[in-house]
């Protein structure tokens, strides 16, 4: 009893839209405004309470991945509607007590935490575009296709980092080479790439002696803070999200330390507008172990900290929202087929995450955002206003 009468408070102020809870008792009630609702949250077993205050969203997102909670709907319209209501339990002060910490001693507990799921290529070729990128694209039409869009960021991150022919770039993090090699073979760049995965060392590698670009490219099994040589710049995509928070300024030093006087970088990667956005229990456990969402303060500190000079600052929150949404079409395309490759309870888990992406995109309770940083004075060798990159984009469109 007193567990829905917990529940009943939590929903009765959480939604924006209308919201029917079906209980495990058969009771149902609707929240939210009047009106109809096209959400159902169904509870086929109770969830105790008392495990919701400990762990929130990973007790609901098991529950959920175990069929003991199923919804009917839009569950990225039900995750971006508890987000973008202001007294909801995601950021009620009275209910706070409802939204467990989670640090990093728990991060550690290895009787909590599992490792990430080894999950293969394979599975990721179902759903992702032919260039294999795992991060947000940038949609310059809504026309444009995934495989375009994706395309679209290197060549904007590039153009941003105003290169000439024959300096020389730093890819950190250079997952499978589309950046590097279009660095490289695009804009004339010397091109160095580091990565800690064999798979993607193997591949680059391969390609790079296939298409005969040895004396232009180059890629290291190594950890990034091993680089010693200088670049005119520096570029790393979805990268500072996993280095954990403790290694943020060090992480940002590096690029520092790498980078010749004057020269620049492009760091894009996943952040928060608003303090508290940080780790979420259910995402390290299943998705991203050690992960860690800064918010743009932390960032601007570590920036200075380490000595570097902000140029620009550009947030792509909604083409991560359209990309997340594209990324869960494609996987609901292919779910019968990770079905028969990993099990019901894992499709529902990328489903779950995939969609509750978006909706944090969606509500702005997460953000992507590039940052454009100079080793010396801002701009002493850009550019004196920002059309040049618009001008660039337009130029490599064509």
């Amino acid at each position: 009893m007193l567990d829905k009468k917990i529940y009943d408070e939590i929903f009765s102020r959480s939604f924006t839209i209308p919201i029917k809870v079906v209980y495990w008792d058969g009771k149902e009630k609707t929240y939210g405004p009047e009106g109809k609702s096209d959400i159902t949250i169904k509870f086929n077993d109770k969830v105790p309470i008392s495990e919701v205050v400990k762990h929130a969203t990973l007790t609901l997102g098991e529950a959920y991945m175990d069929k003991k909670i199923e919804i009917e709907g839009s569950i990225q319209k039900l995750i971006t509607s508890a987000y973008t209501q202001s007294d909801s339990f995601m950021s009620s002060v009275k209910l706070k007590k409802y939204i467990p910490k989670f640090n990093h001693s728990e991060e550690g507990n290895k009787k909590e935490i599992q490792e990430h799921y080894d999950i293969g290529n394979d599975f990721y070729k179902l759903w992702l575009d032919k260039t294999m990128t795992y991060s947000c694209a940038y949609f310059r039409t809504p026309e444009d296709t995934l495989e375009q869009a994706q395309m679209n960021k290197v060549r904007h991150i590039l153009n941003k980092l105003n290169t000439k022919p024959g300096e020389t770039i730093l890819d950190i993090g250079c997952g499978w080479g589309t950046m590097m090699f279009t660095a490289a073979k695009e804009y004339g760049l010397k091109a160095k790439g580091v990565t800690l995965s064999q798979e993607q060392y193997d591949y680059v590698n391969q390609k790079i002696q296939d298409e005969n670009l040895g004396d232009q490219m180059e890629v290291m099994l190594e950890d990034y803070r091993e680089v010693k040589e200088k670049f005119d710049h520096v570029v790393s995509v979805g990268m500072f999200e996993h280095v954990g928070e403790d290694n943020l300024p060090g992480y940002f030093e590096t690029v520092k330390n790498v980078l010749k006087p004057n020269g620049n970088a492009l760091i894009h990667g996943i952040t928060g507008q608003h303090y508290g956005v940080g780790v979420d229990a259910w995402l390290v456990k299943y998705i991203f172990p050690g992960g860690y969402i800064p918010d743009v303060k932390e960032n601007v500190g570590h920036i200075l900290d380490a000595g570097l000079q902000i140029d620009d600052l550009e947030p792509l929150r909604r083409h991560y929202q359209k990309t997340v949404e594209i990324w869960d079409h494609n996987f609901n395309k292919v779910k019968d087929q990770v079905n028969e490759m990993y099990g019901e309870r894992f499709v529902r888990m990328w489903d779950l995450y995939l969609q509750a992406c978006a909706a944090s995109f969606e509500s702005g309770n997460i953000d992507v955002i590039q940052y454009l940083l100079t080793n010396g004075p801002s701009g002493t060798a850009m550019p004196m206003t920002r059309e040049y990159m618009t001008d660039l984009d337009k130029k490599t469109a064509e």
